[in-house]
């Protein structure tokens, strides 16, 4: 009997990079015979006729099956919810726009069968394409997100990788609601192999992830994954204490030795627009800690499915 693979597609507003994506991967299907597929698209809110263009594969290929959020919850809601609703023997997860080659799952399944990995996951070598700034914020979130974590992130990881049932079953078992995927991936552990690849550009559409939305995805990841920011706040509180001591002793014994007046009103502005500062900064960071906090005790359903393939075929 053939092993099912399960194919997870988040997709928003990908109706111009669909019919492209659908097209390749089933010539990879055809190559990989030896396997039965499943094909799990995941409609997250899109504005556009995605939906209308999944309805339609998923008439005239049963292999497609489809779910649609009654509104846009975001990738990692839509990444739980293919992993939630996957049956296969493995489980990819690829993007729509083929920035995720589907050649490489030829060689990702063979490294699982032959070389006994639990899970391959793809690396980007190269940020060919990407703005400049953009490339170098993202390489030092690496460097900063592996002094700051126990988890180890990979430099240029992809969500695209091909896992086993264990494994999946595995990063289930995390039912955490403020969800960062690639450090829930290398948090269960598992033996993993990874390709590299230069880096693609899409085939069709525009990004949807912004400047800002990869910085507040960034600090999300490091809040999911180290305490070390609400450590460096404690000790800037220490070292300003220190160093107001000090200064302090200093400003005591100049005017008892030189009766020296104290400093005019620029300098003490200055000094109290600085710490209030520092104060709000630190402030911020417990407030993010808290957040999340509160997020995770109203017990709130990370997405909400509005329809399915079923649904269309009652």
């Amino acid at each position: 009997m053939k092993k099912k693979i399960s194919i997870i597609v988040p997709c928003y507003n990908e109706e111009e990079a669909l019919p492209i994506f659908y097209k390749e991967i089933k010539k990879i299907e055809e190559k990989m015979n030896y396997l039965h597929f499943e094909y799990i698209f995941v409609n997250d809110g899109s504005k556009d006729k995605t939906l209308d263009i999944l309805r339609k594969l998923s008439k005239k290929d049963d292999k497609v099956r489809y779910i649609s959020f009654s509104r846009n919850f975001g990738k990692e809601a839509a990444m739980l919810a293919g992993l939630e609703y996957s049956s296969g023997d493995y489980v990819t997860i690829m993007d729509a726009d083929l920035q995720d080659p589907p050649y490489l799952l030829i060689e990702m399944y063979d490294a699982i069968e032959k070389e006994g990995y639990d899970c391959v996951g793809t690396r980007r070598v190269t940020r060919k394409g990407e703005p400049p700034i953009r490339s170098f914020f993202a390489r030092m979130f690496y460097k900063i997100i592996n002094k700051m974590s126990k988890t180890e992130m990979v430099d240029g990881a992809r969500d695209f990788r091909l896992m086993t049932r264990q494994m999946v079953d595995s990063i289930l078992e995390l039912k955490e609601y403020n969800r960062y995927s690639k450090g829930l991936f290398s948090f269960v552990g598992y033996k993993t192999k990874w390709l590299e690849y230069e880096n693609v550009e899409r085939v069709a559409g525009t990004t949807k992830w912004s400047f800002w939305k990869l910085l507040i995805y960034a600090f999300e990841g490091i809040i999911a994954f180290s305490t070390v920011p609400l450590v460096v706040a404690a000790v800037i509180g220490i070292l300003f204490f220190i160093v107001s001591f000090i200064m302090i002793i200093v400003i005591i014994a100049k005017t008892l030795m030189f009766g020296d007046p104290v400093g005019g009103w620029p300098s003490l502005v200055c000094i109290i627009f600085f710490v209030s500062g520092v104060q709000l900064f630190c402030l911020g960071i417990i407030g993010a800690y808290l957040s999340k906090t509160y997020l995770e005790t109203k017990k709130r359903p990370i997405y909400i499915v509005k329809e399915t393939e079923k649904d269309k075929k009652k």
